[in-house]
């Protein structure tokens, strides 16, 4: 698999208002997109930060994939996104490559990106997110 390059870092936090504050307030953050996505059971908010990109995530509920990160781990890095030009031949790839996958095949994300999440232990320990325009 070739990615294009990193498309954005994904940081768990508690409270979606705070953090969005203090990345504008001591990094000049840029509130690109923000979004609620009730079955998924988060909301996120995209910020550019110069030319790239921070994804901030806040869980809807404690059931909820980063509800139950933050109840683990607390606020913290999530996700690494890694863009390519199409995430079916990257999980392709990824499968032959012998990469443990949490979707084998591609799905909607936030924003209406298309994106597979690879397995943290495929990865030494940080999710992976293989994300493309669709």
């Amino acid at each position: 698999m070739q990615p294009l390059g990193i498309h954005h870092l994904g940081v768990a936090v508690d409270d979606l208002d705070s953090a969005l504050s203090t990345y504008q307030r001591l990094f000049g953050a840029r509130l690109e997109h923000r979004e609620t996505v009730p079955d998924q059971g988060v909301e996120a908010a995209s910020l550019r930060i110069g030319s790239d990109r921070v994804e901030l995530l806040a869980a809807l509920g404690d059931d909820t994939p980063i509800g139950k990160f933050l109840a683990k781990r607390g606020p913290g890095m999530h996700h690494v996104a890694y863009e390519v030009d199409d995430v079916g031949v990257a999980i392709d790839e990824l499968t032959a490559e012998g990469a443990e996958l949490i979707d084998e095949s591609p799905r909607r994300g936030l924003f209406g990106l298309e994106v597979a999440f690879v397995h943290p232990d495929a990865v030494h320990g940080v999710l992976a997110e293989i994300v493309s325009d669709g």
